[in-house]
């Protein structure tokens, strides 16, 4: 069962005749240089879910602390992941490396076989070409937006100090109980479906990276407080049908990380908008303020 509870208003763009591939901003002011991606806007969320990363009590794997936020600002995010045709776009700019893709996927598919680094320069590509200011969402923001398909670390994983390896046997079986087909082959935009917010393909078959860094915690003694607590940005979070952890230069999830379960298939991502001055006139434009 999903950890996720949400409480959420949100803004369709759709719902404001915005021509396809155009945001509100270039359809009633000021046209950019570049296609807008679809976007949905997030006003208001309140969400209860684990927080990344590893935590230890003496030496020991201890379940993910759960803690209660609340999104505070408005959330602005790609209706979609980022396409195989946009991403070749800022290659053939000669601002991002190739894909490392060897399948042959439709353009309309998400971009797979991208690294946390090569994320990161599409979304600086994205910016100049777009005018506005792209990135990654962090891992709250994307639990936020996933809503009822945000999964998180695995249920009911047990730990046991005399059993270490307990942790492990019983995420093997949750994962299990997904029924996850191996290797899927990336497919067209909206293949998975939408969720509740009406943004498409959360939790499908492409994992997308976040910008959280990956932390390991060691608990105090009587497991209520923190003893210690090690950033290690050399390795991001990504998220899909479970949480994952892959160093920053990996594109294809098979090839290493550190994660519970079995690795992601594919890697890829979506962006969100910062600027709190659009996000103002899209609530005026609408009559929301």
């Amino acid at each position: 069962m999903s950890p996720y509870i949400l409480k959420v208003f949100a803004v369709s763009m759709a719902a404001t005749s915005v021509p396809v591939g155009l945001s509100i901003k270039a359809a009633s002011w000021d046209r950019q240089p570049h296609a807008v991606a679809a976007t949905r806007t997030l006003l208001s969320a309140s969400i209860t879910y684990p927080i990344p990363g590893e935590f230890l009590k003496d030496g020991h794997p201890q379940a993910n602390p759960r803690h209660k936020h609340q999104l505070d600002q408005p959330l602005e995010i790609m209706t979609y992941q980022v396409s195989a045709q946009d991403y070749a776009d800022c290659v053939a700019a000669g601002n991002c490396q190739p894909a490392q893709e060897a399948r042959t996927i439709p353009a309309s598919a998400p971009v797979t076989g991208v690294s946390y680094l090569d994320a990161n320069a599409y979304a600086r590509w994205y910016s100049t070409a777009t005018g506005d200011q792209w990135r990654l969402p962090s891992d709250e923001e994307w639990a936020f937006a996933a809503a009822e398909r945000f999964a998180g670390e695995f249920e009911g994983v047990e730990n046991d100090a005399n059993n270490p390896a307990r942790r492990w046997l019983t995420s093997y079986k949750a994962e299990v109980d997904l029924n996850r087909k191996p290797d899927p082959l990336p497919k067209s935009r909206g293949s998975f479906g939408f969720n509740s917010l009406g943004l498409a393909d959360f939790s499908g078959n492409v994992w997308e990276w976040t910008s959280t860094c990956y932390v390991r915690t060691m608990l105090a003694a009587d497991g209520r407080g923190v003893a210690s607590s090690v950033d290690n940005c050399g390795v991001h979070v990504l998220e899909g049908l479970h949480r994952a952890y892959m160093s920053n230069f990996v594109s294809d999830g098979k090839s290493g990380g550190c994660a519970v379960g079995t690795p992601p298939d594919n890697l890829g991502f979506r962006l969100v908008r910062d600027s709190s001055g659009w996000a103002n006139d899209v609530l005026t434009h609408l009559g929301v303020i």
